[in-house]
């Protein structure tokens, strides 16, 4: 009798919940290939710093052998918010760090440098763009990049974000506005270079909000003070006031009306950027969002459950792909495995995208409180 032969998996999506899966497979023998349309690992910045929660982010990295590894890269210091008044920066509210270190702080790019560099060389294909899965009536799927290419799997893992190529295979649904948008800026070597605002947010993340508006900044590793304005206001907003987001000075200018009235500590943020502006439109998935089970195709991460960013995507993602990976390698068969799979992360998920859509609130506020 001829062996079966290992499944044949493709990872579609190079972020941390696809690598957290390609990493578990390996780990227990499994072959995997992950395809993403990125260049390569350093073809653009990665985002800001995320807090590994212990039941969910640090539970994947236990179950990938990574966690000492994450722990030696992690700053637990950074597990630390101040809430300051808008109008006169004083001091509101201080908490944190989590006692026992609880959610420690990682920029996410040396999360997905770490993941990378566990896995097998040749695992991620770069530069390699999907256009669309096709399920097949065997309970395959081809993939199709591209470039015209098309290889067929026995299962294909759409860990592809929000605009996920994968996802119409499965599902109709397409993100939504949420009405809120960030513009993201960043300060450099911020000890020295920007003192007031490094005093002003400490060790982990700051706060200011309003009706309507609000100042997020956080650490990151190396000096750096990532910053996110956000406001609600139609998508388009910078068309409608007129203002070229290739135009720093214009952007400037408008942001510092919007904030007429907070006080010029928190003001600093918009008019002392090192690294320009960045329009950020937040999106998410409709709640719940579900699907009929599809052989030979399944999704993870914001791929399958796109929420507003207030912490748990990134760890939810990385559960995901710690979830599916066990399932896979727990369970007979393909499709048992990812039945087994989508019955823990579709209820999780809807839970979760609740929760979300709360935090949205109450970072952003719409009303007074």
């Amino acid at each position: 009798m001829t062996p079966a032969r290992d499944p044949r998996i493709a990872i579609v999506g190079a972020g941390l919940g696809g690598l957290t899966c390609a990493r578990v497979l390996q780990q227990h023998g499994r072959s995997v290939t992950v395809f993403e349309r990125e260049a390569s690992a350093d073809a653009r910045p990665q985002g800001g710093s995320l807090d590994m929660h212990a039941d969910t982010g640090q539970a994947a990295l236990r179950s990938a052998g990574l966690l000492d590894r994450f722990h030696a890269l992690a700053r637990p210091e950074g597990d630390e918010w101040r809430v300051l008044d808008f109008a006169t920066g004083a001091l509101l509210a201080q908490q944190g760090p989590t006692p026992g270190g609880g959610r420690p702080e990682i920029d996410r790019g040396q999360l997905r440098g770490l993941l990378l560099d566990s896995l097998t060389a040749g695992t991620v294909r770069w530069d390699r763009a999907v256009s669309k899965v096709a399920p097949q009536s065997d309970g395959t799927c081809l993939v199709l990049f591209d470039d015209g290419a098309a290889e067929e799997f026995d299962l294909v893992v759409g860990a592809d974000g929000a605009w996920s190529r994968v996802r119409p295979a499965l599902s109709s649904a397409a993100p939504h506005y949420t009405g809120v948008t960030f513009v993201e800026t960043g300060f450099d070597q911020c000890d020295t270079r920007h003192p007031d605002l490094a005093r002003l947010v400490g060790n982990g993340s700051m706060l200011a909000k309003g009706v309507g508006r609000s100042l997020v900044a956080q650490r990151n590793s190396n000096g750096h003070i990532r910053a996110y304005i956000a406001f609600r206001e139609p998508q388009d907003w910078h068309a409608a006031a007129g203002v070229d987001l290739g135009d720093e000075q214009a952007v400037e200018a408008h942001l510092l009306r919007m904030f007429d009235g907070w006080d010029e500590s928190l003001r600093y943020i918009l008019r002392s950027s090192d690294s320009g502006f960045v329009n950020r439109s937040l999106f998410v998935l409709p709640a719940p969002h579900t699907w009929e089970h599809v052989p030979g195709v399944t999704l993870l991460g914001d791929a399958a459950h796109l929420m507003p960013p207030v912490g748990l995507g990134a760890n939810l993602a990385m559960l995901d792909g710690s979830d599916l990976a066990h399932a896979l390698v727990a369970e007979a068969g393909l499709g048992d495995a990812v039945r087994a799979y989508e019955s823990i992360m579709l209820p999780r998920s809807i839970e979760a995208a609740t929760g979300s859509a709360q935090g949205l609130d109450h970072l952003v506020p719409a009303t007074a409180s």
